[in-house]
């Protein structure tokens, strides 16, 4: 640790669009946290925005002694084995999602972190996103009564193939694994471990080689035989998926009412455009969210929370240097990554498939969700 001042100093592994749009801006903005180092071939670029820092080899930031906590954003298939390495260095880690690329990598990344007594942590940065936070507030209050379903949509227009790694075959390639572990990670973060999940996949674009499209359906047996069903949609295929004008984003529906908002999140377009975290501006979402009640028809605009991922690395920080626990677990990550293995099987086999959890894994899932909340 950096002395007195107890300022975390931290490496990142990957400056392309992961690191340099949300990692490095929000790493800049947060009290107590200070990137030193910035492993990367981008040079140029991470000098652009980040002229006193370090710039070296991937490998240089994992032993650097100038870092305390190593942030990995980088391509899906290397997330384990650097992970690994940087807390076998005796380094805290952030994983940017997906977690890893098989569940088995999850379990033994969490291993490793335990053994070495590091804290190993995962980026959902959509759990701070204005329509997340609308939606667990709209839960909170009761206003729908007994909730049965929830659907939420990352829909997106990109109709012609392009050549990258997330669209070429391989291993934590297409749609899927470069979206689910987000919406998979709304569903638990609102609703706690589904039962079972059936899922469909499809490459619908001309000349596509991965997944381009993605439906899934997560089970709960729900509470006094009330059962309750997600619905968890991408798709590479929606001209509207950016807007307000079509389908909703997210919708809730009840016994008494209906949820829906339509407008996404403005933070990635912000720091797309360069806006830093502590703008006042920043995370303001003015396209509200609609309760439909049930029995009038009635329409209510209902104002959404601002949006502000900062509070994931605040959580780091008091993580690391109070002992509390970490925002996002690395045991949460295993309870992704067995929804997302359970997913692709479910769609490879056209059946329903159960979790695949030990009791063990649940019981540490849920008394961490527990502590944490």
């Amino acid at each position: 640790m950096n002395g007195e001042k107890r300022t975390i100093r931290v490496g990142l592994i990957g400056y392309g669009f992961a690191g340099r749009t949300f990692h490095g801006p929000l790493i800049r903005t947060v009290p107590g946290l200070a990137l030193t180092v910035i492993g990367s071939s981008r040079r140029e670029a991470a000098l652009a925005d980040f002229p006193a820092v370090d710039v070296c080899s991937t490998e240089e930031v994992i032993t650097h002694p100038d870092v305390d906590l190593v942030v990995v954003a980088t391509p899906n298939e290397s997330h384990f084995s650097l992970a690994a390495a940087a807390l076998r260095a005796g380094k805290d880690v952030v994983v940017d999602k997906p977690f890893t690329v098989t569940l088995d990598e999850a379990r033994k990344l969490v291993q490793i972190a335990n053994q070495c007594g590091r804290l190993l942590s995962v980026f959902q940065n959509r759990r701070w996103y204005s329509e997340v936070l609308a939606t667990k507030e709209i839960l909170r209050s009761g206003v729908l009564g007994q909730v049965s379903h929830y659907e939420c949509h990352m829909d997106r227009f990109r109709p012609m193939v392009r050549q990258r790694w997330r669209e070429n075959p391989g291993p934590g390639a297409g749609l899927w694994f470069d979206l689910g572990p987000h919406l998979i990670d709304q569903a638990l973060h609102l609703f706690g471990m589904p039962t079972s999940v059936n899922a469909s996949f499809a490459a619908l674009r001309p000349g596509g080689q991965t997944d381009d499209w993605a439906h899934v359906q997560l089970n709960y047996q729900g509470q006094q035989n009330n059962p309750l069903r997600v619905i968890l949609h991408a798709s590479l295929l929606v001209s509207w998926g950016h807007g307000s004008s079509g389908g909703p984003r997210s919708a809730l529906h009840g016994t008494r009412a209906s949820w829906a908002k339509f407008g996404g999140d403005v933070q990635e377009a912000q720091l797309m455009a360069g806006m830093l975290p502590d703008d006042p501006a920043f995370g303001i979402d003015t396209d509200p969210g609609i309760l439909f009640d049930g029995a009038s028809g009635e329409k209510t605009e209902i104002p959404v929370p601002v949006g502000d991922q900062r509070p994931y690395y605040a959580g780091v920080r008091d993580a690391i240097l109070e002992g509390r626990p970490a925002p996002i677990s690395g045991e949460h990550g295993v309870a992704v990554m067995a929804i997302l293995e359970a997913s692709f099987e479910s769609g490879a086999r056209g059946q329903v498939k159960p979790i695949p959890l030990t009791v063990e894994e649940q019981s540490r899932w849920e008394a961490i969700t527990v502590l944490r909340d």
